[in-house]
């Protein structure tokens, strides 16, 4: 499931579109299955998304 970098952005946007608020987490269980399971390279592409989401949700505000 190796993506490129333009296709990370699009599908981040996507799932952040789609889950709102909760789309990290999302991402990050999805990369946690996968590691699990053993299939490094698809829990790698969700790790990237998952920055991808953490970059467009921006900084915490305190």
């Amino acid at each position: 499931m190796k993506m490129h970098e333009i296709d990370v952005q699009d599908y981040a946007r996507q799932l952040l579109e789609a889950h709102g608020a909760k789309a990290v987490a999302e991402a990050a269980q999805k990369a946690r299955a996968f590691e699990q399971e053993g299939k490094s390279e698809d829990a790698e592409t969700w790790r990237h998304i998952e920055a991808a989401l953490k970059l467009m949700r921006g900084p915490h505000q305190s």
